[in-house]
């Protein structure tokens, strides 16, 4: 196991850890998950999710991870649990169904910040086309899959980590940049009301469902990432405040993402927040405007910026997609780190292909699958996000939790996390994370992954 790499030190795994889970789930995906959820109900019950009970689930994949040095399949094997060893499958299995239609998006995020550069803010309104042109998308995506696998391909401390300490800096400038200019437009405030005064008549059992699939999907849980970044931190990190710092830059993020979304929307709507909701081409076909309306050369400048930081963020991420699927050949299959990483870009790259054309070009992609009870058909690109994002993560929380608390044994856990963590045993937060870990997180993950279940592909609402 010598070969497989290492961070360098805490920070390092920190901010890999922090940009896998710092991406489009929080900059593209939140704020039209927010602007469909009604607002801030929920925001709250997303902040509920990530604190409540993704935490727990977090550090128990790190201290999964550190404790074999193992990817998520092998993990379960080599800690005893040979029939377990199935439940780190379907995690890898999502993390390359998701990477798969993710890229897709990153290749829309990087060919808006081609054409923004260029002066071409009628990109918003011609977004349904541009989406179908795959043959430019699929060029685009072909690129990004390419700087993820170049990235994964150099290592853990020489490529994921070195990459990490770059990008995250000046991810953050970028956005903190973006809000500040977004607080200073028209009906700005408008945006702020919308996104932090909560209506909780807009609360439905859908919205708590959209939340936890996001709170997972955002956070990298459920698929083995931490698990495999777990297993290259060292023995004398604090796992804790670890997933601490990992946790409060996630939802920080995802926060100001807000904060720099919605009083955009607000200035192109005067104030009224039509169109907050429309869903996943919320900031494709809302901000180009934005950033026309501030002339030929601020324009360019902001919204071009703007893209580019979207591209960042999605980069962090697929760099962490990816590196699951490659642990697990290098760790099972005793390939080589490099040829390991382009075999798994190429191979998702092509199961990418149904969801590129799933967005108008191919008719039997676009509508794929009608879910009982459901008016319209779903597109294969939703389909395989409800999948893989809304059932599989929480599952897998549920499950992990599951493994941890009844048959690693909460005892074995507590051992593992108090290396580095001196004062955890006996501490408010080694009762807590026992509590959560046995009785919440698979009482209140699995009930909801099954209530989600049912409404989303069978049309059964019980509550």
């Amino acid at each position: 196991m010598s070969n497989r790499g290492s961070f360098s030190n805490k920070l390092g795994f920190i901010l890999a850890a922090a940009g896998s889970a710092v991406g489009l789930g929080n900059i593209w995906s939140f704020p039209f998950e927010v602007g469909a959820g009604g607002g801030a109900a929920f925001l709250l019950v997303y902040l509920f999710f990530c604190f409540i009970l993704c935490f727990p689930v977090m550090v128990t994949e790190i201290a999964i991870g550190r404790k074999t040095q193992l990817n998520p399949a092998g993990a379960y094997e080599a800690l005893g649990f040979k029939k377990w060893r199935i439940l780190g499958l379907p995690g890898i299995i999502s993390g390359v169904v998701i990477l798969s239609f993710y890229n897709v998006v990153a290749g829309w995020a990087f060919g808006f910040f081609i054409e923004l550069l260029t002066g071409h803010f009628e990109i918003g309104s011609q977004f349904s086309t541009f989406i179908k042109d795959v043959f430019k998308v699929g060029l685009y995506a072909m690129v990004f899959m390419f700087a993820t696998a170049f990235i994964v391909s150099k290592g853990v401390s020489g490529g994921i980590e070195r990459a990490s300490k770059i990008l995250m800096p000046t991810l953050i400038t970028m956005i903190l940049g973006l809000v500040v200019y977004s607080l200073t437009l028209d009906h700005a405030f408008e945006g702020i009301k919308f996104y932090l005064v909560p209506d909780f008549s807009e609360l439905t059992l859908s919205v708590m469902g959209n939340a936890m699939g996001q709170a997972f999907f955002s956070l990298s849980l459920g698929m083995g990432a931490l698990i495999t970044y777990g297993s290259y931190v060292g023995k004398n990190d604090n796992i804790v405040t670890s997933a601490a710092f990992i946790t409060l830059a996630d939802v920080g993020i995802a926060f100001i993402a807000g904060l720099m979304m919605f009083p955009m929307v607000a200035y192109l709507t005067d104030g009224t927040m039509e169109g907050a909701g429309q869903g996943a081409g919320l900031i494709f076909t809302v901000l180009p405007g934005a950033f026309e309306s501030l002339g030929p050369l601020l324009g360019v400048v902001i919204g071009s910026l703007f893209f580019l930081l979207l591209s960042f963020a999605a980069l962090t991420s697929t760099v962490s997609l990816l590196e699951v699927p490659v642990a697990y050949i290098v760790d099972e299959k005793k390939i080589k780190r490099n040829r390991a990483v382009w075999i798994m870009a190429t191979i998702i790259f092509v199961l990418g292909i149904p969801s590129l054309l799933s967005n108008g070009y191919s008719g039997f992609f676009s509508s794929f699958i009608t879910y009982v009870g459901a008016e319209n058909a779903t597109s294969f690109m939703d389909f395989a996000q409800n999948v893989a994002n809304d059932t599989f993560l929480p599952l897998g929380g549920c499950l992990i939790s599951i493994f941890a608390a009844y048959a690693w044994k909460t005892k074995n856990l507590n051992e593992e996390i108090a290396l580095g963590y001196p004062n955890y045993m006996g501490s408010f937060i080694q009762k807590y994370l026992n509590f959560a870990v046995t009785i919440l997180c698979p009482l209140v993950l699995g009930t909801m992954f099954l209530l989600t279940l049912l409404q989303t592909f069978f049309g059964v609402t019980l509550f």
